[in-house]
């Protein structure tokens, strides 16, 4: 089995409605997501929105996407199984740098 994908998402909690803002760089000039979500950033209920909404625009089970690190952070980790960088370029574009 394979591992699984890491993909960095900055998250807006609160953001008026769920959806993709595309990409950007980090401090470091690592590619990073930018995502907004309707949901508060209390109870974990920003996060469940940020993982359905990955979930969903990659077409695998909610299951497959975890928070792997920055559960309480704007900017945080994930790590998907069953997807890959073909398949996170196909669904939200190539990041910065590799497109």
């Amino acid at each position: 089995m394979s591992p699984p994908f890491r993909l960095a998402v900055r998250v807006t909690p609160k953001g008026g409605r769920d959806g993709v803002d595309g990409w950007a760089a980090d401090e470091a000039g690592r590619p990073v997501l930018k995502v907004r979500v309707s949901s508060p950033p209390a109870d974990g209920a920003a996060n469940a929105a940020v993982v359905a909404l990955i979930a969903k625009a990659l077409k695998v089970p909610k299951s497959a996407v975890r928070i792997a690190a920055g559960e309480t952070a704007r900017v945080k980790r994930l790590d998907i199984d069953g997807a890959g960088a073909a398949q996170i370029a196909l669904a939200f574009g190539p990041p910065p740098g590799e497109g």
